[in-house]
């Protein structure tokens, strides 16, 4: 960690009293503002209609105190289904389908918008977003490459718009105070973290080239990734594909290593190695089997994935929702460990708390301090709300989810390069002495689907 990063990390921690930390905002009540009038409820947008956008959607409506005008997305079926399901929630009123985003971003009446497609068309669809004068809950991760995330931060300033990103972690009181912790020193000296991402997620074949569903624009679906021809492959696994996005690491990872330097306090590594394969036989690219290591100035971080080990476990519902119980950390899928001179802690994302263990027993784990949450969903839809009134920095503003995925981005790149070891200018965010590494550090944007260096 740099010491100008840790003296203002310490600073925001130190002072912060039980569940409050500056910089951040946790409310007492998620839900505060409910069943408002029409003329101040907040209108909102949503931009993809699949899984998680509609997730999305049926959770800020049910609050009360927002109004969803328009739904688009390049399937006529989907977005026509999320605009039936809105109407029931909306006393009979149902938002404007459409299969361009830029007619949802034309509307006047829409505060903000929800952007959950895939990943990438996160920046393009963000920084369009903050042109057109809207705010912008962008799903995680927020872009497909270092360059385009860096695009979307200055989107955000220049337009003077909140962007929050889907990183819900920062959003829960356990996790601030988590922070406060390691920042107080309560675990001594640390020098060493590991993140983990482990579950079952098989490989598979790839598909023949065929005609593309009736209701479907596959163009715009494909956006700037390069020309192709539909395919049910790319369409339904695009996660582990490098045109559309970066595998695990980048894809249910991203919350772990948002919430380990949110934890930890630190922002840019020195320098980033990456191993491991897709040992699998199938179509996908990307690793189902990764290690990177991440060097600090008095820290190393680890990140590891496997995803054919199905007995590792995410932390369940009932844990999540539960106020006194805690991961089974051995098998933890989504645990990070943190090594302290004085405990470990073990920290769950989502609602799964953290426990310090100190020295053992002879037979059983002594846990020296803990603290359990819940899944910090709901106050994170709030500070979003709140920030679209108040014109505050949201707690997961768009710098931070940027800083945070370019962990792994840069990991990404390693490991295409066959695990070289990539030395990071903290200061441009771009790879030194490396010319194969900056190949990667931007795409080429298929035409008319380009993010222009002027934002």
């Amino acid at each position: 960690m740099t010491q100008i990063h840790r003296r203002r990390f310490l600073a925001q921690t130190r002072d912060a009293g039980l569940g409050i930390a500056a910089g951040w905002t946790i409310l007492n009540n998620a839900a505060s503002a409910r069943a408002a009038p029409a003329a101040d409820k907040i209108v909102l947008g949503l931009i993809g209609a699949g899984g998680r956008g509609r997730n999305l959607t049926m959770d800020f409506v049910a609050r009360g105190d927002v109004h969803f005008a328009c739904v688009a997305d390049a399937d006529g079926n989907r977005q026509a289904a999320v605009c039936a399901a809105l109407a029931e929630k909306q006393g009979g009123t149902a938002p404007r389908g459409t299969q361009e985003y830029r007619e949802l971003l034309e509307d006047k009446s829409i505060d903000g918008v929800i952007v959950a497609t895939p990943d990438h068309w996160h920046a393009l669809a963000t920084i369009h977003a903050c042109q057109a004068g809207k705010d912008v809950y962008v799903e995680k991760p927020p872009s497909h490459n270092a360059w385009e995330g860096r695009k979307m931060v200055e989107a955000a300033r220049k337009y003077n718009r909140v962007v929050q990103v889907g990183t819900q972690n920062r959003s829960a009181e356990y996790n601030i105070a988590a922070r406060k912790y390691l920042a107080d020193g309560k675990l001594g000296k640390v020098h060493f973290a590991r993140i983990y991402n482990q579950k079952g997620w098989n490989n598979f074949p790839m598909q023949p080239d065929s005609e593309p569903p009736a209701t479907f624009d596959w163009d715009r679906w494909n956006g700037p990734a390069p020309e192709a021809k539909y395919n049910a492959t790319y369409h339904r696994n695009w996660h582990h594909f490098w045109r559309y996005s970066s595998g695990d690491i980048i894809n249910d990872g991203i919350h772990q290593i948002d919430l380990a330097r949110f934890v930890l306090g630190v922002d840019y590594p020195k320098s980033v190695y990456s191993t491991g394969a897709r040992y699998e036989p199938g179509a996908a690219e990307s690793p189902d089997t990764q290690v990177a290591v991440y060097d600090f100035d008095d820290m190393t971080v680890t990140f590891e994935l496997t995803l054919y080990t199905p007995h590792i476990l995410k932390i369940s519902p009932i844990i999540r929702q539960a106020p006194d119980k805690y991961p089974y950390w051995p098998q933890c899928a989504t645990r990070i460990e943190i090594y302290g001179s004085d405990g470990l802690m073990c920290l769950g994302r989502h609602g799964g708390g953290w426990q310090v263990f100190g020295r053992p027993g002879l037979q059983e784990g002594v846990v020296k301090d803990q603290q359990k949450g819940l899944f910090p969903d709901p106050e994170h839809k709030e500070n979003f709300l709140q920030c679209i009134r108040s014109r505050e920095r949201p707690n997961a503003d768009i710098e931070e989810g940027h800083i945070s995925v370019l962990w792994a981005h840069y990991a990404t790149m390693s490991y295409r390069l066959g695990g070289q070891k990539l030395v990071i200018d903290r200061q441009t965010e771009k790879v030194v002495g490396n010319e194969d590494a900056m190949k990667m550090f931007k795409r080429e944007y298929r035409k008319p689907y380009v993010i222009e260096e002027q934002i």
